[in-house]
């Protein structure tokens, strides 16, 4: 394969072109503030009676909506079964009508359960949350990983796989060791296990129970779940092994500097920037994993054990007391909040971390598989080319064979 430069300006109008796509073909938020009362008895009426989420979305839109459907609904001891009836301790009152009652400040009980949030009978601040993580994560975070795949498959159409421009030397060079390879997989495995899982959470519900059924989904779910709440471990133990064993060559340098100017050479075969171990692009990978894992590991555990760790209640006062946000024009933080509250932005941030992680991975896994001959073989088998190591990591080449006198025989 022949010198070829793809132009990078083209690349970069292309990525353009592919987000004005995106906004323009994604659905506009349908308006929130109309309510339409005969919309919503009629579809109470197709439920038997109770109220719809459209209702409860209302209610917390501050909309007023005729809710004497419900206020009403709370029992009426009259009714009552006798004492040796079924349900006749009940004094007549189911247990949505208890709870309807609680709710409407009807009813007088003492709760006798003690722990974490406990003291919240209900809770109903969270279609706020709901809203944000249908309309704005798992939105926005959909068209994230589907934006980077097109990218990277029109660049493959545009620029082609990077080839090994020399001529093959036949000979190998040991870029990996089994620690580091055993490190890499352990990580790489558990965050494919993780991603798919955690999809399985965002987009179960509105995808996938008309494919497989209620039942079926039920149960996909909680396997999901359990796994994604187990794998989480091995994860964090494959991303300290990483860091300990590779944090020493993704020290940033001046080589960097000159890496980056020249992108890498990702654009014109011709050009080899000078690159260690890991080149700038790498040593940029190295630590986006540690800090996104340090946040999503963070915000996972407190997940994993919820109610223990409340954190957004202090960050937010914190934020609120520098007074930045009064500076530009938006409103302080909500303070104090509720255990759940806390659990709704902890998850909120939870997503977050995960869309942007999984498209910065899709990216690695393009590069270090379809899009760069020569490159997977380093974590594959641990051995490169001779001729791949000088193109693309010609400094650490020179060490490797400082160091050993002479390169490795081909196997």
């Amino acid at each position: 394969m022949g010198t070829r430069k793809s132009g990078f300006g083209a690349f970069l109008a292309l990525i353009v072109l592919i987000v004005l796509a995106m906004l323009i073909l994604t659905p506009l938020t349908a308006d929130r503030d109309g309510l339409d009362e005969a919309a919503l008895v009629a579809a109470r009426q197709e439920t038997g009676g109770a109220q719809t989420r459209e209702d409860i979305m209302a209610r917390q839109r501050g909309q007023q909506i005729d809710d004497t459907f419900r206020r009403t609904a709370t029992g009426d001891p009259a009714n009552a079964a006798a004492i040796t009836g079924q349900l006749g301790t009940l004094g007549g009152v189911s247990d949505a009508e208890m709870w309807r009652a609680l709710r409407y400040d009807e009813a007088s009980t003492d709760a006798t359960s003690r722990g974490p949030a406990t003291n919240v009978l209900i809770q109903d601040g969270g279609m706020w949350w709901l809203e944000f993580r249908e309309d704005v994560i798992a939105k926005w975070g959909g068209w994230l990983l589907l934006g980077m795949i097109g990218v990277l498959a029109v660049f493959y159409l545009i620029r082609g796989r990077v080839p090994i421009v020399g001529e093959k030397t036949g000979r190998k060079i040991l870029r990996f060791g089994s620690i580091d390879r055993f490190a890499h997989w352990l990580t790489a495995g558990s965050f494919v296990m993780l991603a798919i899982t955690g999809l399985v959470s965002m987009y179960g519900r509105p995808y996938l129970i008309d494919v497989m059924g209620k039942e079926a989904h039920a149960d996909f779910a909680h396997w999901s779940k359990l796994i994604h709440n187990s794998i989480s471990f091995a994860f964090m133990l494959g991303v300290v092994l990483i860091f300990f064993k590779w944090v020493r060559f993704n020290i940033p340098n001046m080589n960097d500097l000159r890496w980056l100017r020249q992108m890498g050479g990702l654009f014109d075969d011709s050009v080899h920037p000078p690159a260690g171990k890991f080149n700038a692009g790498q040593k940029i990978i190295f630590w986006s994993v540690m800090l996104m894992s340090i946040g999503a590991v963070a915000t996972g555990l407190s997940l994993l054990l919820p109610f223990r760790v409340l954190v957004f209640d202090d960050v937010f006062a914190w934020i609120n007391g520098l007074g930045v946000l009064s500076w530009a024009g938006f409103n302080d933080l909500p303070v104090p909040l509720t255990p759940q509250e806390e659990m709704q932005y902890t998850q909120i941030v939870h997503a977050a971390f995960g869309f942007l992680f999984m498209a910065m991975i899709i990216g690695h896994i393009y590069i270090g598989t379809l899009g760069m001959e020569g490159a997977f073989d380093a974590m594959g088998t641990g051995y490169v080319e001779e001729q791949w190591a000088r193109e693309h990591h010609s400094l650490w080449l020179k060490k490797v064979k400082a160091r050993d006198g002479t390169a490795h025989p081909a196997e």
